[in-house]
């Protein structure tokens, strides 16, 4: 499973239930980030490296037969390409976590802290600026649309996807 979704709307969160839930290995984008960063290789914002990284290890760990949650913002159509194709080997589902209330989703933003050592958390200014393409489905692939809102609800949302996906397969 792939999330995707701008920084705020519970991907983290939404990963690791899923994860846990699935006995799944667990991708997130900003650990690669951050780990690349405090190592001194690149600054931020480091562009695709993150993803290409994650993609990579994703697809060795499919290999083993493991399967996969990927916690990442996914803001462009490339980012986004590299699950669409992936998809074309292995079940894939893709999430888009949201939170439709403006002001619920600043207020995430902004109470948000870092979890990760050297961690940087976007500003709710950053967030609103931050490029996040809409979604294309002949360019990005489907995806299943899931309201954060309120977490228990967003992750049974996101399990009955998955559960649908299965019986459509």
């Amino acid at each position: 499973m792939v999330l995707a979704g701008r920084p705020g709307t519970g991907k983290t969160t939404l990963a690791r239930l899923l994860t846990t839930e699935l006995t799944a290995a667990y991708l997130r984008i900003d650990a690669i980030e951050t780990a690349v960063i405090r190592s001194g290789l690149a600054e931020h914002p480091i562009g695709p490296v993150g993803y290409i990284i994650a993609h990579d290890i994703a697809l060795a760990t499919l290999e083993l037969g493991t399967s996969v949650v990927v916690d990442a913002v996914n803001p462009v159509h490339e980012s986004r390409a590299g699950w669409h194709a992936a998809g074309e080997r292995y079940r894939l589902a893709v999430c888009e976590t949201v939170i439709p209330d403006r002001s619920t989703h600043e207020f995430r933003v902004r109470r948000r802290q870092p979890d990760l050592p050297g961690q940087r958390i976007p500003s709710w200014e950053e967030v609103l600026a931050g490029e996040y393409a809409p979604w294309n489905v002949a360019l990005d692939g489907p995806r299943a649309i899931i309201d954060m809102t309120d977490t228990a609800t967003g992750f049974s949302m996101a399990l009955q996807f998955l559960r649908d996906r299965e019986l459509s397969d």
